[in-house]
């Protein structure tokens, strides 16, 4: 299946919870669905430790590296040295609204720079072999979105940009927190769909809000060409992912159960363990998997208090797993 092919649901990238772990977690609920990194900036890559930003699990593909920056000539040297890895997409941050993104002239700022964006892209674009795509927002503070995305879109359609991802929501970059950005700016939904409708050739995904498959599936009626999931993916990533690929893709066949999906993380978890990592680097991920059933409060409980320790491994899991059925039966 081609990249574009799973760009039908992808894992929003999400900074402080989509690191390798996480994603070789989701992985195992679905192997259809495209996942992203954090954000890397650029200058880590080129001036910090490479391999730490971008080493991963083959088991995580298709995986999309997400990139922040705004200098072409860094995002460049960045994207060679990440083309090496194997990433099945790099995907540029033009809708970051944090406080350090700001202050570094990258991520949702520079949707009032479209030129520059298009500068960035293309120099990206000469030092790869995969895709080069941009995952944006509607405007940002003053910028009218009816005016301000066409114009951004266009200029990304001149720079050769085949994929966008549009989080529906404008990022005020004065006056809120990024926290806030999450949710206080209304979704509007009806502006992405009228961009797809306006540059048709345009492979578009929507992202804010979205919080069930149902409402995934809605939106893919109604003309998106994929759909980005966040918070409830990583809140809640059994009732998301489990049956994603049966939902969106339409797989046929039986797929992982939660508790399947627990006891493949062990030798998962022990291959971490070997190389000196903590248990909690790789169960915080974990907790929602049984989000909403019986048991799922035990399981959170035993993990929360039991990973940070010392020497724990994977027999807590093991007994958070015991406990949930205990709960359950």
């Amino acid at each position: 299946m081609q990249i574009i092919q799973h760009a039908r649901l992808s894992i929003a990238p999400m900074m402080d919870w989509t690191d390798r772990h996480c994603r070789y977690f989701h992985r195992l609920m679905s192997t259809r669905a495209l996942l992203y990194t954090e954000m890397v900036t650029a200058p880590a890559i080129v001036r910090g430790d490479a391999e730490r930003h971008l080493a991963f699990d083959a088991a995580e593909h298709p995986v999309a590296l997400q990139l922040g920056g705004s200098e072409p000539a860094e995002l460049a040297a960045a994207t060679r040295i990440a083309d090496d890895y194997g990433y099945d997409e790099i995907n540029l941050n033009v809708g970051c609204p944090s406080d350090r993104v700001q202050s570094g002239c990258f991520g949702a700022v520079l949707m009032r720079q479209p030129r520059l964006v298009a500068e960035c892209v293309q120099a990206m674009q000469a030092e790869t072999r995969v895709e080069v795509t941009v995952k944006c927002r509607i405007g940002v503070d003053e910028q009218d979105p009816r005016e301000s995305l066409p114009a951004f879109l266009s200029a990304m359609v001149e720079a050769g940009v085949s994929r966008v991802t549009i989080h529906a929501r404008k990022a005020w970059l004065e006056g809120l927190s990024p926290k806030q950005n999450r949710d206080v700016p209304p979704l509007d939904y009806d502006l992405v769909y009228d961009m797809k409708r306006q540059f048709p050739a345009l492979h578009v995904s929507l992202n804010g809000g979205i919080d069930t498959l149902d409402t995934a599936k809605d939106h893919l009626r109604r003309g998106m060409d994929g759909v980005m999931i966040g918070r409830a993916a990583y809140h809640s990533p059994g009732e998301i992912l489990l049956t994603a690929d049966a939902h969106i893709f339409g797989d046929s066949g039986a797929g992982r159960t939660a508790e399947d999906v627990a006891l493949a993380m062990l030798p998962y978890i022990e291959a971490h363990l070997s190389t000196g990592g903590r248990l909690s680097h790789v169960t915080r991920h974990m907790l929602g998997l049984f989000a909403g059933r019986p048991g799922a409060r035990a399981w959170r409980r035993i993990l929360s208090q039991e990973a940070h320790i010392d020497g724990a491994g994977p027999e807590v899991v093991e007994r958070a797993l015991q406990s949930l059925t205990a709960r359950a039966a």
